[in-house]
């Protein structure tokens, strides 16, 4: 008998086991009385949870404890409850995602924040925004359906101003505070106008493309972000945020910019719960968005309503669409699972396959830098597939040719200035590597007869870059 109290009290001991992150030290600019949060993967980032609100200790530490339920691989960061507030490092720059990994014991973790964004630097943030390519339209834009406003970027290509009558296709994309600006992001932006404009310079991508960005207000994201309530996080408000995208903003970018309004030339694209809510809105509006670039999508947030709304979409894909879908495989462990399956309910609902890229990288993060590398070549690919193409993976990174492109048999590797040697890789669309092949020499012609017809990405890895955009097997 006393054997059985033993082994119930370990018993009840472990269920009880749980992680602690403790800071012993804040900054000495922390308002008095603030309330810190952390934000990570087990909470959906959410800046200001009021479940994972830390405690402030008569030691001047702050603790919380996370659910028995939460273990394995962990990423975070500390905030004051929105992300214009998150931690930064000592010279203020954005800090990488935090790391740990939870294995069911009872653990302490103590950690410390060395500085809060909005409060860490006396000298003011340098845009890193595109310019005169960069413009506000608006810091309070209407978005009657919800009844609140918000900040709306826009990026014109270079040349826009002196090409006459030409028209432009339009990328609508989520998160506007991390799409341009290093300044206004909370955790690093994506730099889309220098990739943009790098291929519009290479000459890969002549003609460019209009970007429009619209912030996220911290508070409402995870509301405005997802069509379906999730009774833990919230939501339910992505219908009145979509039809926002759909009958207000378009028709006014339509109206103010020359834009080739038609579907073809339309696209969505977020990332994490921006992904679910540019599927949504392409699937819902197929004759306004004919293009969807979907990044680590959050799609467990919702994972039923989302399956049942995918079936009612079966047979019905009567207008050809384009998905891009991209994500690391240690993500999560649902990550990549769902979005394949996801990408076969398309798939079965008539999308053709392609149509339809799926990519599973093994280095992939849930963080800007990653989705800023892989945004060149999700771009090309929805927008300009079977040229030529030119990628960055960050500002300042050099560029790489393949050509022809599309190849059948042979295809012609031309290293970036200054680089001695590379490691490429060809994945396939469900992001498996098909050929791997080391580059001693500027220019090497790499053989790709043995690979099926179909679309590929090409990743050159340097010794500190690693650069990726797309290629089509003939």
């Amino acid at each position: 008998m006393r054997l059985f109290f033993v082994l119930l009290a370990l018993v009840a001991g472990s269920a009880r086991a749980q992680t602690t992150f403790r800071l012993t030290s804040v900054p000495a600019s922390t308002p008095v009385g603030a309330t810190l949060y952390v934000a990570g993967s087990f909470n959906n980032w959410s800046p200001g949870s009021a479940a994972h609100a830390l405690t402030a200790q008569p030691d001047g530490s702050y603790t919380v404890t996370l659910p028995a339920s939460v273990t394995g691989a962990l990423e975070f960061k500390f905030t004051r409850g929105s992300w214009a507030a998150v931690e930064s490092d000592a010279q203020n720059q954005d800090i990488g995602n935090r790391r740990y990994t939870a294995t069911g014991a009872a653990v302490t973790v103590n950690l410390q924040v060395v500085n809060w964004k909005d409060l860490g630097g006396s000298a003011p943030c340098q845009s890193t925004a595109l310019q005169p390519n960069v413009q506000v339209i608006n810091t309070a834009f209407a978005m009657p359906q919800l009844g609140r406003t918000r900040r709306v970027w826009v990026y014109l290509p270079a040349g826009y101003a002196s090409s006459g009558t030409r028209r432009y296709p339009v990328l609508y994309m989520h998160d506007g505070q991390n799409v341009f600006d290093q300044c206004t992001s909370f955790s690093g932006e994506w730099g889309v106008d220098e990739a943009l404009a790098a291929l519009q310079q290479s000459g890969q991508d002549p003609t460019g493309c209009i970007v429009v960005a619209v912030d996220n207000d911290g508070a409402q994201r995870l509301n405005e972000y997802s069509p379906w309530n999730n009774p833990q996080y919230g939501g339910g408000q992505g219908d009145q945020y979509v039809e926002f995208l759909v009958q207000t903003l378009k028709p006014y970018i339509d109206q103010q910019y020359r834009t080739l309004p038609d579907r073809l030339n339309t696209g969505i694209g977020g990332s994490s719960m921006g992904g679910l809510i540019s599927l949504y809105a392409a699937l819902k509006h197929p004759g306004v968005f004919g293009r969807a670039a979907i990044f680590s999508p959050a799609f467990w947030f919702a994972e039923a309503p989302l399956k049942a709304y995918l079936h009612q979409h079966r047979a019905t894909a009567a207008q050809p669409t384009r998905f891009y879908f991209v994500a690391g495989t240690q993500e999560s462990q649902t990550m990549v699972p769902l979005m394949q399956a996801v990408r076969d309910s398309l798939q079965r609902a008539g999308y053709a396959a392609s149509d339809l890229t799926t990519l599973s990288l093994a280095d992939g993060q849930h963080a800007e830098w990653f989705w800023r590398r892989e945004f060149p070549a999700a771009y090309q690919w929805l927008y300009r597939p079977g040229t030529t193409t030119a990628a960055r993976a960050a500002a300042g990174a050099a560029a790489f040719q393949l050509f022809p492109n599309p190849a059948a048999h042979v295809l012609t590797v031309q290293l970036p200035a200054g680089w001695q040697r590379g490691r490429l890789e060809i994945l396939d669309s469900a992001g498996r590597v098909v050929l791997r092949r080391t580059l001693r020499q500027a220019t090497e012609a790499v053989n790709v007869a043995g690979l099926r017809r179909g679309q590929y990405v090409a990743r050159l890895q340097g010794d500190k870059t690693t650069l990726s955009q797309p290629f089509v097997k003939e």
